[in-house]
């Protein structure tokens, strides 16, 4: 104690430090691995590859002191009816399981966009609407190769904390990528943290020890390379975010209870099934032995009990039978399911193998909720493609390509059943109302409009 403090009971101001440069990102770092975010991330990952709360379940029971007391000896089920996977596979492969079809008016640039978009690029964006459906958002990292190519790589979404540089969560100031990396110390396996910075002056590369960022290598530019070994940086973060919704809501956060409930309804049936004499509740009547577990050892082992009568009374073993009614479980198990369908906005085909033969509108009153939540994810997905654009036309532009300004439409074909033959007579009578090019892309039967058209023409002119 000072001077001051002794005399006047006055102590001076300390003035806390600014938080330097690392002790920022290591503080996000920690607050991410304990947000709430990354769990539903985890989970969302976890029901999508089986992994329930039903697998964790045990059977329990009141025990002498009145807490819940493990019982090993009974029927424990587990069972899993994996309905929210269902409804992911259904949605990545409506909006993303036919190819995107890209058209630009430019045919040099028409012709340069498809070789970005080929099929590789198309199983990248399944991956990437999977990671969306699974953990409300996906990323997408673009790079050049060491041939100087433009390149696309996956980022999963729980090894990437954003820093977001306003609050719609539209443009980023920056971002985290933490993920882990396996090293071997002559045999013994070692895990160790990595973290790569994302800022718009370049990439810092971390090794996370005890919470504590070491850092590995000087900042680099984002593997940009305009000539020779010259290295120059985007001018932007070369991370795209492909969202689910606006608010980055994981699909599993409406549906969790539900998933739940179903695998504990089908589990609790199984259960019921399984109880028999040798595990249900017995009566007994003058039994002769020391005490119950001598009683269910035998009963386990030989299958019979001996008993005695007793002051004229008889013994007896009787059964206290409880009934497992499958038709109560059935129609709870069908509520369940239907639930789940309307939540997770999904669809049931078999409402249409019940309806004989199906016109266009049954049809599209069966995918309508799927529709709908196609829609608001297929609009996150081309504003994500907007940002993409960008990127694609500036490494077009300094690789001498040309110059372009992102003028193309990015056309997500939908994988929706149809009913051919009323969408080709609509496409007759429609002739001679609309131009053929808008006839020809509404064929259930083309695929490549263009290609169409040019045959078309041949065929004419022979």
């Amino acid at each position: 104690m000072n001077f001051t403090e002794k005399m006047f009971g006055i102590r001076p101001v300390e003035y806390s430090r600014p938080m330097t440069y690392t002790e920022f990102f290591e503080k996000q770092i920690r607050e991410f691995k304990m947000s709430r975010a990354l769990r539903e991330m985890i989970e969302g990952e976890k029901y999508f590859a089986g992994i329930h709360d039903i697998l964790f379940r045990k059977r329990t029971a009141i025990g002498e002191n009145g807490e819940l007391t493990e019982i090993e000896n009974l029927p424990n089920n587990r069972i899993i009816d994996n309905q929210y996977k269902r409804l992911v596979v259904q949605k990545v492969n409506y909006l993303l399981g036919r190819p995107l079809a890209v058209v630009a008016k430019d045919k040099k640039y028409d012709m340069l966009l498809n070789r970005y978009f080929n099929k590789d690029f198309q199983r990248l964006m399944k991956n990437i609407g999977e990671d969306a459906i699974n953990c409300g958002i996906g990323w997408l990292y673009v790079y050049e190769n060491d041939e100087g190519e433009l390149s696309f790589r996956r980022f999963k979404p729980y090894e990437v904390i954003p820093g977001w540089a306003d609050a719609e969560h539209t443009k980023l100031d920056y971002a985290i990528r933490l993920y882990e990396l396996v090293c071997y110390e002559g045999r013994q396996e070692k895990i160790t943290e990595k973290v790569e910075i994302y800022e718009k002056n370049g990439v810092s590369y971390y090794t996370l020890v005890a919470g504590k960022l070491m850092p590995d290598e000087d900042k680099r530019p984002h593997n940009y390379m305009l000539s020779g070994d010259k290295e120059f940086n985007w001018r932007k973060i070369p991370l795209i975010p492909f969202k689910y919704n606006a608010k980055e809501i994981p699909l599993l956060k409406d549906v969790k209870t539900l998933q739940d409930g179903l695998d504990l309804l089908m589990s609790d049936f199984q259960n019921g099934m399984e109880e028999d004499v040798r595990n249900t509740i017995l009566v007994l009547k003058n039994y002769d032995g020391e005490n119950l577990g001598e009683f269910r050892q035998n009963l386990a082992a030989y299958g019979a009990v001996k008993v005695r009568t007793v002051d004229g009374s008889e013994g007896a073993v009787e059964t206290l039978n409880i009934e497992v009614n499958s038709e109560n479980y059935e129609n709870i198990i069908r509520i369940f399911k239907k639930a789940i369908i309307e939540n997770g906005r999904g669809f049931d085909t078999s409402e249409l193998r019940n309806s004989g033969t199906p016109n266009q509108m049954n049809i599209q009153s069966v995918y309508s909720d799927t529709d709908l939540d196609a829609n608001g994810m297929e609009t996150e997905f081309q504003a994500a493609f907007e940002q993409l654009l960008w990127f694609i036309d500036v490494h077009l532009y300094n690789s001498g390509m040309g110059k372009f300004n992102g003028d193309c439409e990015i056309v997500f074909n939908r994988d929706m059943l149809i009913d051919e033959s009323g969408v080709i007579e609509n496409c007759v009578k429609s002739k001679d109302l609309i131009s053929i090019e808008t006839v020809v892309k509404n064929h259930p039967w083309v695929d490549d409009v263009r290609g169409e058209l040019k045959r078309m023409d041949n065929n004419t002119e022979k």
